[in-house]
Parts: C-alpha cells; structure tokens; sequence
C-alpha cells in the first residue's frame, strides 16, 4: 500500500516542473508590432506606392483598413489580452507607438478633364492631426518590412550578374547569340506593346471619346510588380472631349504618317544602315581571347623585326670593309674637284707668265 502512495508522490512533485508552458517565439516583441507585421504581410488589405517626403512608402486608405479587420478577426488574437478593441482604436495604438502615420494628398485640386480626385495619390505628406479616420485619410507604414529569405539570396546574386555581364566578350560564340537574340526579343516585345497600347489608345479615343489604356500600370513607377502586368484597363473618370478636339488630333496623325512615308530611307540606304549595324554585331561576336593574344603576338613579331632591321642597317653602316688599294685614293666630291682644277690652271698660268 506504500509503493502505490509513494509514487503518487513522486507523481505529484514531477508534475509542476512538466506544467510550465513553453515560451512563444517572440513572446518579448511588442503584440502590436506582430499585428502589423502580419497585417502588412496580408494580401486581404489593399495597399499601393507613393512617394512620402522623398522616400517611398507603402499605404493604405481608411475604409479598407476598418473592412479588412472586420472581416479577418482572426488576426486579432495576436493582440492576446487587446484582441477585444475596435479596429478604430487598433489603429489609433499602431498611431501611438508610430507604426503608422497618417498622411494627406499633396494635390488637392482637380486636374484638368478630371471629374474627381485620384482615389490611390501618387504624391503624399504628412497630416498635422495622427487621429484614425475613415474619410479619405491614408495612412503609411513607418517600420521597414521583413525581407524575406528569396530577397537576401536574391542580393547575393546581383554581384555575380554584374560580373558576368563584364565578362560578356569572353563568352563563347553559341551563349553571346543566346543573349543577343533573347535581349533582342524582349527589347522588341516592349517597343510593340507600348506601340499597340498607345494605337488601341488613339483610336478609340478618335471614334469614341474614351481613355481606354490596356496594361494602365505597365510605365509607373510606384506599381508592385502583381499591378505592373494589370492587362484590363481602369474606368475612365475624366471628361469625354470635345469632337473638335478628336478631329484635329486625327489631322495631324494623318499628317505625321504621310510625311514620315514620304522622308522614309530609301532601299539601298537602308540596305547600308543593316549591313554597317551587322559589321559592328559581328566584331563584338566573333572577337574572342585568342584574336587579342593573336594579335599582340603580331606587333610583337612586327616590332622585333624592325628593330632587327635597324640593327643590321647601323652594323652595315658602322663596320664598312677597307681595301688597301683604297687606301691612298680618296672620294672627293665633284663640286671640291671642280675647284682644285681651277686652282691648277691659276697656277701654270702665273708660271708662263714668270
């Protein structure tokens, strides 16, 4: 009857030492610094780019803030004993301990053709009063984002690309065609698009009066990269314009085309301009390590042979052969000869004249 009591005993004093909870990660981090970690990382919320004081930051409009919370409860259980709170008061904590700003659009005006004003500003400052509103009050994140592991190992990448970009003349003839031909490719991909995005733009709005831009997002700079590729375009919200204006407009398109047909480059110069561009593409293609070494082996072939060449032309001068039936005549020039005869005849004639 003891054994059993006795292991209770042991039972019991084990116990509390194994009913320690364990610690949460990030049990030290402040709750609310979570909640807007996970907020920002959330795809629910919609958020855009804009250029704050020089530096560009990632916000979100009121409205959306309350409905995201709203809708997603679920993330307020990181906020423990605080979970309780109103997504206005949420906000006004994150306001607080300056995970957030409240921010105002720099252009207060109505641009010219333009019903309203822009719903998403490119363009923000700072607003003078950090309360939470939901009338249209912005609202920027002021911590810097997590990056993620792909990023970090991303950044070790773009030294070793900008050394294999440097490194691109020693490439061998197969993998410069690859680059050439896929740089090529997406040069010329990008030139059509804007080309038949701003033809479709053009003629839709001469017929129709409409601003219809396919890939609207395809040239800002703010876009993220899942709005770069937006292929429908955005609804018009400007005024549709004056018939006198779309006629004039396609006057002076039919102007430009005719006169750009009419100065036009004629065969045989275009035929020079392609086979001057090909003559350059070949001389950066097929230039390799062994024509540059073949090529200073030349000069230095060319160099050591001219300076053999004076070498031999100074010996033949310097070291001149003397015979000795040479030695008791000597070479005078004929302008010396001409005047020692003339000395000559001077003194026979003084002779016959004693």
């Amino acid at each position: 009857m003891k054994k059993p009591g006795g292991a209770e005993k042991k039972k019991v004093r084990r116990s509390p030492s194994n009913s320690t909870p364990p610690r949460k990660p990030g049990a030290n981090k402040d709750v609310f610094q979570l909640f807007a970690e996970k907020v920002r990382d959330h795809k629910g919320l919609v958020s855009r780019w804009a250029v704050l004081q020089e530096t560009r930051v990632e916000y979100f409009r009121g409205k959306d803030f309350v409905a995201f919370v709203r809708n997603h409860s679920e993330l307020k259980d990181i906020l423990e004993s605080d979970k309780g709170l109103e997504p206005e008061d949420i906000a006004n904590t994150l306001l607080n301990k300056n995970l957030l700003v409240r921010c105002d659009r720099l252009v207060k005006t109505v641009r010219p053709g333009k019903k309203k004003l822009s719903s998403w500003p490119a363009h923000l400052e700072i607003y003078h009063d950090q309360v939470f509103s939901e009338n249209d009050a912005f609202f920027a994140w002021a911590f810097v984002k997590r990056r993620p592991l792909w990023q970090t190992l991303l950044s070790f990448c773009w030294p070793v690309l900008t050394l294999a970009i440097c490194l691109f003349p020693v490439y061998p003839h197969w993998a410069k065609l690859l680059i050439l031909y896929t740089c090529a490719g997406l040069l010329l991909l990008i030139l059509c698009l804007l080309f038949i995005r701003a033809l479709i733009f053009g003629a839709i709005w001469v017929i129709f009066g409409k601003r219809v831009w396919f890939f609207p997002n395809i040239l800002a700079e703010e876009a993220t990269l899942q709005d770069l590729f937006q292929f429908w375009p955005q609804k018009d919200e400007g005024e549709r314009p004056k018939w006198t204006a779309r006629l004039f407009y396609a006057i002076v398109a039919v102007v430009v085309i005719l006169v750009l047909r009419h100065h036009a480059p004629d065969e045989a110069a275009r035929a020079r301009y392609q086979k001057r561009v090909s003559n350059i593409i070949d001389d950066v293609l097929e230039w390799s390590p062994r024509q540059a070494l073949s090529g200073m082996m030349e000069t230095v072939v060319n160099v050591t042979d001219s300076n053999d060449n004076a070498t031999d032309d100074s010996k033949s001068g310097s070291e001149k052969v003397v015979f000795p039936d040479d030695l008791g005549e000597e070479t005078i020039p004929q302008e010396d000869t001409e005047d020692v005869t003339g000395n000559v005849e001077d003194s026979d004639h003084q002779q016959r004249d004693l």
